[in-house]
């Protein structure tokens, strides 16, 4: 195999040399060997044409692992920038949601003008998935006492069960140990949404003493009413899911949907009296 490999190139490069000398020859003008060049040339022509072929085809080679190595380059730059668009695109639509919350933050702000909202991080919750009991980050330091309205901008959350310097321990609405009294906003009647513990594993609630004349259908909202002392008449509670009947045909109950989503909560406002001084009080304090 060596041999013939060696015989291949030796057969090669005589024929090249013969080649070159012909050509140097027949440039000579008159030269009587033109036609021992002519002779050479047509007979060897086949070999110029395979080493074109051979070279064209080398030269094609090459290019193509060039073109491979550019669509390379060209894919990476396409990742990076469909990389980039994926990020902005998100970053835009962290903005709109901001943007959203701060416009219904404006919108519960406007609703409650008699009364001062404090924004509050949860730092802590219970055991479980839902946001039943939980802890903020203000205290006695901010001026909170129990019983707090606490809301979010989609409605009403709970109410502050107990106080230290810094941290308040929150109630929601769907703990079993939760009562509030509410209203049906269509008809006005006067009900009683509570916690359940079966239906707190949903993070549902329960509504009882509904009035035997209630005109009630799914899709009715529920608000507080304003009675008791503790919530603000018209904060949103959620909607009503499903009616059921009890023993009898008067005595019915509804499961209740709160306009709140206690699975992700992450920030709150504090519903805090504001206090109004009149202008002699205003003089003494100064």
């Amino acid at each position: 195999m060596l041999r013939l490999f060696k015989n291949k190139i030796f057969i090669l490069v005589s024929v090249t040399v013969v080649t070159l000398v012909v050509i140097g020859l027949s440039s000579i003008q008159n030269s009587k060997i033109n036609l021992v060049g002519d002779v050479f040339s047509t007979v060897l022509s086949p070999f110029q044409r395979f080493i074109n072929y051979s070279d064209k085809k080398i030269n094609d080679f090459f290019a193509h692992f060039e073109d491979i190595d550019k669509l390379r380059k060209e894919n990476e730059e396409l990742r990076q920038t469909v990389t980039k668009l994926v990020y902005e695109n998100e970053k835009l639509i962290d903005l709109k949601i901001k943007n959203e919350e701060l416009r219904k933050a404006l919108d519960i702000k406007d609703q409650y003008s008699t009364m001062d909202m404090i924004g509050a991080n949860i730092i802590a919750k219970d055991m479980g998935n839902w946001f039943d009991i939980f802890i903020i980050d203000r205290g006695a330091k901010d001026g909170i006492s129990n019983n707090y309205p606490i809301v979010t901008s989609n409605g009403l959350v709970g109410r502050v069960m107990q106080t230290d310097v810094f941290t308040s321990k929150v109630i929601s609405i769907i703990d079993e140990d939760s009562s509030i009294s509410a209203r049906l906003s269509r008809t006005s009647d006067i009900v009683v949404v509570k916690g359940d513990r079966k239906l707190k594993e949903q993070g549902l609630c329960i509504m009882n003493y509904i009035p035997a004349d209630a005109d009630i259908s799914a899709g009715d909202r529920v608000e507080t009413s304003g009675v008791g002392g503790i919530y603000p008449k018209g904060i949103l509670i959620g909607k009503v899911k499903e009616v059921r009947q009890r023993t009898n045909e008067l005595d019915r109950y509804a499961i209740i949907e709160p306009a709140v989503d206690f699975k992700r909560l992450e920030e709150v406002f504090i519903l805090k009296e504001k206090k109004i001084y009149d202008d002699e009080t205003s003089e003494e304090n100064k």
